[in-house]
């Protein structure tokens, strides 16, 4: 095959880049068929020979929907269970009992953290948003500050751990450990979360509250679980990949005992566990809600596979090995993941299409950044998380899903929300660099 020049590599590069943004944020066209026909025309410019543009698109998506199809599937039935046997909200109810009214903005940052685990961030905020309006009407807080403290809970987990479609895919791509970045994602979005909150509260001073956005009251959870149900399907998944991912079980020869912990450690197996656990809580409709799981994932998948097409025909562009000759952009480390990222977000509005773009220019780069290690990939990945979260504004639809579902202004939601993403990738990557310090 004819050798690639960098001009074309990078002409084709950022006509596929191009294509998708204009695609995915002027005409509104599914993410799916952006990647797809990014694809293609990244293959034309790069000369490829049309059998191998399609052998390429079809090898990407059979490889990403291999290594990632089965997590996201169970993760995404996982929180559909949940949201319909009341588990999120009696979890809900329950940290507001503890912080009280008062500290209403404060309960549901900690809410959106906890919900945001099992369930992607869109549908937790639209799920959460009549207890949200309810507490800001009792409370008297602004509520651009109370949508945008549990946007922000919800926003932290859902670019950090898997199995939340984007740093799964990244995960996937860059082929790191996933119990792992599913731990340092979590401990990484507690700090992130939290700066979500406080910058909420900062940037929302001087706004005053409007007690006029609803009328709905608290939901009450007649017959809902307990609070330990309520908790233990997520708590135990995460549990069981800790011990297996923190104890080395993966690496080891143990006793049948320990084999069995290893293998319920497995993230797909944990998750596994965590929906017979909540399905015990469903008093009915058990058919619907698995059915329901499975096509809601099928959506997510085409988008993970489209970026799984794009990633293998950047791949063929062999960008890697031409910006490797640059010893100045190589030497940004883990800044040059979070910046890509943070560029392609900022651009097209998709936490999941710009970590699954970035993941696919960076991966041949791992040797030339240092990043070519178990703990390099995760550190990378977890770079390019934190990325994922900015900007988040008007091109984004997580934007437009809190504003239309707390009645908010553009104007506000700029100030505190988007300003608000900013402050929480700074703080996130901050935080993977101190990782790496330890990992070292």
């Amino acid at each position: 095959m004819t050798t690639i020049s960098l001009t074309q590599s990078i002409l084709g590069l950022l006509a596929g880049i191009i294509l998708i943004v204009l695609l995915t944020a002027r005409f509104r066209v599914h993410a799916f068929f952006a990647l797809l026909l990014a694809s293609i025309l990244t293959g034309i410019i790069l000369q490829l020979p049309v059998t191998d543009i399609l052998g390429s698109i079809k090898s990407g998506i059979g490889n990403i929907m291999g290594s990632l199809g089965l997590l996201i599937i169970l993760g995404t039935t996982l929180g559909l269970i949940l949201e319909h046997s009341g588990s999120t909200t009696v979890l809900a109810n329950y940290v507001l009992r503890r912080t009280g009214t008062g500290r209403s903005a404060m309960a549901m940052n900690i809410i959106g953290y906890l919900v945001g685990m099992p369930i992607f961030c869109d549908s937790g905020f639209i799920v959460l948003s009549g207890l949200n309006k309810a507490l800001a009407k009792r409370s008297g807080i602004p509520m651009i500050m109370m949508a945008s403290s549990l946007a922000t809970g919800l926003y932290a987990v859902h670019c950090l751990m898997p199995p939340h479609p984007g740093i799964t895919a990244a995960t996937g791509t860059l082929h790191a450990e996933t119990g792992k970045v599913i731990l340092y994602g979590l401990l990484i979005a507690i700090p992130a979360s939290i700066a979500g909150y406080l910058w909420s509260a900062f940037a929302a001073r001087h706004i005053a509250a409007d007690v006029s956005n609803s009328e709905e009251t608290t939901e009450a959870v007649k017959q809902g679980p307990s609070v330990l149900m309520s908790v233990l399907p997520v708590a135990v998944p995460v549990l069981l990949i800790a011990i297996r991912s923190l104890s080395g079980l993966e690496t080891s020869s143990p006793s049948p005992l320990l084999q069995s912990i290893s293998i319920l450690g497995i993230p797909e197996v944990a998750i596994g566990v965590g929906i017979l656990l909540a399905l015990t809580q469903l008093k009915s409709n058990r058919t619907h809600i698995l059915q329901e799981g499975a096509e809601k994932a099928a959506g997510i998948l085409v988008i993970i596979g489209g970026g799984g097409a794009f990633g293998a025909i950047l791949a063929k562009a062999d960008i890697g090995s031409h910006i490797a000759q640059y010893p100045s952009v190589v030497a940004l480390g883990l800044l040059l993941p979070f910046l890509v990222t943070a560029l392609l977000k900022t651009a097209q509005g998709s936490s999941t299409v710009a970590v699954i773009a970035a993941a696919a220019i960076l991966q041949p780069l791992l040797p030339a950044m240092g990043l070519d290690s178990a703990n390099g990939r995760i550190l990378c990945v977890l770079a390019m998380g934190a990325g994922s979260m900015m900007i988040s504004h008007t091109n984004d639809a997580y934007f437009w899903v809190i504003s239309k579902f707390s009645g908010l202004e553009i104007k506000d939601m700029l100030r505190v929300y988007s300003t608000g993403t900013v402050v929480m990738g700074v703080v996130s990557v901050g935080l993977v660099y101190l990782l790496s310090l330890l990992l070292a």
